[in-house]
């Protein structure tokens, strides 16, 4: 492995599927010569335009048929992804897809064939670093979602690395975040010591690593709204609209969020007067009425639904105060997509405040529908700004204004007094921004020093955190319920175990390698276990074999290799010592109904009793008996035992030498009526 190493993230959405690469210095690498500075910051991530890449639709669009998942979404990007990476580094780089609204709202059953599915085509077509799918590949919470994203905003915008230059007051020196999909919201922020204190049972307890192996740890209050993004939003204004009519035989449903003229069907497909079929089917009419958007929205924030722990903002879903003198506010995805596609690069003073802003969204989607194709075509708007763009805006906007005033409570006080006239524009108040530490309530953001903030940076922040070798007993890198130590419900960055950083002499013993949280070789699904079971199931078998007693031993031996024990295996060696029943190395069990062995029939010559010990004749199967150095052993052919095997007995009151010595008494010999079987 070189000085660097790398991490993929797929970004499985519910519209699309988006791939990020990140890479950081090895842990050994970025200690030598490093400032104070360095060593008390977090790893220092790199990414790239050309690392990123999108496919459409979403992963769970092929709920109902995984097995094209592969093929015909992934591969593009797995493509994308090795070409990018080193080839000598794709082993030891973790790939990571992870579902978030779009999966969350698929069947329990085919979420799993779809994991699964990935799981294995991924693993088949690259050999990036999957030890555990389970971890891998997986539907992540909302709320893991959302304090991902609070990491990467915080990261970005150097909260943790230099808390001194970003002091908000009250000892608060992080950024709140909120972030906006198809069909979720986010929301996370370290609520202030007084909120922090009352509430501590609904915060997340969050730990990361600097370089120089220290823990820094943080309090955070994160939750998630599934059904708030902006698409399920939009599904659930026209339902409410539909229910409105409560007349089965209206055909023409008025619709304030689209452009006067505009026609489409219930389920978003647009058309024109000339398609008699679609005209006779109940369809939403826009009347262009941008202030009757945003009040028909409203009520779709649910702030009458039961709030069962005070305080609530959207359906009773319970948030601790926010005090916004010291939580100043990032968002993300819909927050700037929505700001800036549009009402960005229509003016040349790119201007974005509050009040500008819903002046312009006001001036714009009371537009009629002719009007706006008009500028679709002569690209007013920007070239990326196509006809589906536009006719969504309106309602998006108006979506976003009422969860963030009406729904999080983002102060209006001093936004909306903006001159519209002036030049107090986007670029200006990032600039401003960026140099009084974003302390304004809100702003929405894409990029913070070039990179684009996404929750996925946040989740390969923690994982390159944990990658760094802990001081002493340092408590592991990830999150979990606010409670000391490390709780059950505490979730590791990803993988099974710490990957080795090469360079470093680092060992941890049992209380200081958390991050090495599980043991693959059983809960995991991956094939590198598999040597390692082999072994272990191995090891158990030769146990057993030996505590299963001599008698069993011998017979399971014959079974195994044959009754005559004298060959193993393709290279013909004989029966090893540890096999062998001790006691009986030198001598043979007579099977009963057998006949004698008439002792005359052996002829042995002089035997030198000097050169002959016991352990010699232990050294191979039917040594029990001492040797002439030149005559052979003679056996009756003609006696067999049951199974045609030759048998003979040696008996110590039997078997006399022909010097009349008889043999060691060193020899182990049974009593006599003993027998075995040769």
């Amino acid at each position: 492995m070189g000085k660097w190493r790398y991490g993929v993230i797929l970004d499985a959405g519910s519209s699309g599927t988006r791939l990020h690469i990140y890479r950081w210095l090895d842990a050994s690498i970025a200690r030598e010569g490093a400032s104070a500075k360095v060593l008390h910051s977090l790893p220092v991530l790199e990414t790239r335009e050309e690392w990123t890449k999108k496919t459409h639709p979403g992963v769970s669009t092929f709920g109902e048929s995984p097995h094209l998942v592969g093929p015909d979404h992934l591969q593009p990007l797995l493509d994308h992804a090795l070409q990018s990476i080193p080839d000598h580094a794709i082993e030891d780089t973790p790939l990571f897809l992870l579902g978030t609204a779009g999966m969350r709202l698929l069947p329990h059953a085919q979420r799993n064939a779809l994991l699964k599915q990935i799981c294995s085509f991924t693993r088949s077509y690259t050999r990036f670093l999957i030890p555990d799918c389970d971890l891998h590949i997986q539907v992540i919470p909302g709320e893991t979602e959302g304090l991902y994203g609070w990491v990467a905003a915080n990261y970005l915008l150097g909260g943790f690395d230099s808390p001194e230059e970003h002091e908000h007051g009250k000892g608060h020196h992080t950024y709140g975040f909120l972030d906006m999909g198809g069909a979720s919201a986010q929301i996370a922020f370290a609520p202030n010591a007084t909120e922090a204190s009352r509430h501590a049972d609904d915060l997340k307890l969050l730990r990361l690593r600097t370089v120089d192996g220290f823990a820094a740890e943080y309090r955070v209050f994160v939750t998630t709204w599934l059904g708030f993004g902006v698409n399920e939003a939009r599904k659930r204004y026209v339902d409410a609209l539909v229910t409105a009519l409560a007349n089965p035989s209206t055909i023409e449903m008025p619709d304030p969020c689209l452009h006067a003229g505009l026609t489409m069907t219930i389920n978003g497909t647009v058309f024109d007067d000339s398609d008699n079929a679609l005209a006779e089917q109940a369809h939403l009419l826009g009347t262009g009425r941008f202030d009757e958007c945003l009040r028909q929205a409203y009520p779709l924030l649910e702030k009458d639904a039961p709030c069962l722990a005070e305080p609530c903002l959207l359906n009773g879903v319970h948030v601790p105060a926010i005090d916004f003198d010291v939580n100043h506010f990032i968002g993300i995805s819909e927050y700037w997509h929505t700001t800036h596609e549009i009402f960005e690069m229509g003016h040349k003073d790119k201007a974005y405040d509050f009040n500008t802003y819903q002046t312009r969204v006001k001036d714009f989607c009371n537009q009629d529908w002719t009007a706006v194709q008009a500028g679709v075509a002569d690209k007013t708007w920007g070239k990326k700004v196509d006809e589906q763009t536009a006719y969504e805006v309106c309602f998006k906007a108006s979506w976003l204004i009422n969860v963030l005033h009406n729904g999080i409570g983002i102060p209006r006080v001093g936004i909306e007094n903006t001159d519209a006239k002036g030049l107090n524009g986007t670029k200006d108040i990032l600039q401003s921004g960026e140099e009084r530490g974003f302390l304004d309530p809100f702003q929405p953001v894409n990029k913070i020093k070039s990179t684009e903030v996404s929750w996925t940076m946040g989740k390969m922040v923690l994982y390159a955190a944990s990658q760094v070798p802990p001081i002493d007993d340092t408590m592991p890198v990830g999150f979990g319920s606010n409670v000391p130590g490390i709780p059950s419900d505490f979730q590791y960055p990803g993988g099974s175990t710490l990957t080795p950083i090469p360079g470093t002499e680092h060992h941890e013993d049992d209380s200081s390698s958390a991050d090495q949280i599980q043991d693959p070789l059983f809960n995991s699904d991956t094939p590198r276990r598999i040597p390692g079971f082999l072994l272990f199931v191995f090891i158990i078998s030769l146990v057993l074999f030996f505590l299963c007693g001599r008698d069993r031993r011998s017979r399971i031996y014959r079974k195994v290799f044959g009754a005559s024990g004298r060959k193993i295996g393709p290279f013909g060696g004989q029966l090893p010592l540890w096999l062998r029943n001790d006691s009986t190395a030198h001598e043979r069990v007579l099977e009963e109904g057998s006949g004698l062995i008439n002792p005359n029939e052996f002829e042995l010559d002089d035997i030198d009793s000097d050169g002959v010990d016991d352990e010699q004749f232990g050294k191979r199967p039917g040594a029990g008996t001492p040797r002439s150095k030149s005559a052979p052993r003679m056996l009756n052919p003609n006696v067999m035992d049951r199974r045609g095997m030759v048998v003979r007995t040696e008996s110590r009151e039997r078997l006399n030498l022909s010097n009349g010595r008889k043999s060691k008494t060193a020899s182990p010999i049974r009593a006599k009526g003993d027998e075995s079987i040769l």
